[in-house]
């Protein structure tokens, strides 16, 4: 049934994903090639079975992101993992088999680079597979948001968001939990905001983890590269680095008005003068 006018109510599904919607703005895409109006399908549906076989056969090498180029002659797959040793396997062997399987699934040339994650910490997404699997083996849901909160806010991050969603300590009905620390500015399109989700495959039933981290500010004209740890920040063909200290990020001056703590419900600061601080106008 349709609300009554005038009556004050919350439209549904507003929310935009925030890898998507920083891409070409400060996220780098994560397939960078050309084809035309032919291949385009052809290639697309490639991409994505190079990245689901990879995330499939390797599950336990940390692997949040798998980027792809192309050009007409061979395809280079990048892999972060934060575990390259189950990646490389003995003497380089298990990435010599992974390149033939690659060139099977892409039917040309294949390379492949292997790039070390230095602070997994502030992965979303091995963050949320690290809650997903506390939840597996039967830690209390709060406890393990927490215990993940903790150790991104310490590892540098600038804010953290956690929610779960499903039969929450098994309980008859789903529900959904949330834990936040720091600040986290999804609409701020400057804001490096990483966004992961992971699955708990529990006894009774699947839960769903999704894990949000801000890790700064960038500077205008900024964008992320992330062959650098952190991903790194490419400036007018210079590289700088995201501050991983909890001090501030680039591209915030010192004393800015984010540093200050956030506003409550009702404008006040959250983080002066108790629970109720100094109205600003």
């Amino acid at each position: 049934s349709h609300p009554a006018p005038n009556r004050p109510h919350d439209p549904m599904g507003q929310k935009v994903h925030p890898t998507g919607y920083r891409i070409a703005v400060i996220e780098p895409w994560r397939s960078r090639w050309y084809a035309n109006k032919r291949d385009f399908g052809r290639l697309l549906k490639q991409d994505q079975d190079i990245r689901r076989f990879i995330q499939k056969e390797f599950k336990g090498a940390g692997i949040p992101r798998i980027e792809i180029e192309r050009t007409s002659e061979a395809v280079n797959v990048i892999v972060h993992t934060a575990r390259p040793g189950v990646l490389v396997g003995r003497k380089g062997v298990r990435v010599e088999q992974l390149k033939k399987e690659l060139q099977e699934i892409a039917g040309i040339t294949c390379h492949l680079t292997v790039r070390e994650i230095k602070r997994p910490e502030l992965e979303s997404t091995l963050v949320a597979e690290v809650v997903a699997e506390a939840l597996e083996k039967r830690m209390a849901f709060r406890r393990a948001m927490k215990k993940a909160l903790q150790t991104t806010m310490q590892a540098g991050a600038k804010g953290v968001k956690i929610e779960m969603n499903g039969r929450l300590g098994g309980a008859e009905m789903a529900r959904e939990a949330k834990e936040r620390e720091g600040r986290v500015p999804l609409t701020t399109l400057r804001s490096y905001v990483d966004y992961g989700t992971a699955e708990a495959k529990t006894s009774y039933g699947v839960i769903g983890v999704k894990v949000w981290i801000y890790k700064g500010d960038l500077d205008k004209g900024q964008k992320l590269d992330y062959r650098f740890p952190l991903g790194g920040v490419v400036k007018n063909d210079r590289t700088e680095m995201l501050q991983s200290g909890g001090g501030r990020g680039p591209g915030r001056p010192r004393g800015d008005r984010g540093d200050r703590g956030e506003r409550g419900e009702r404008g006040e600061r959250s983080d002066r003068g108790g629970e109720r601080g100094d109205r600003r106008s």
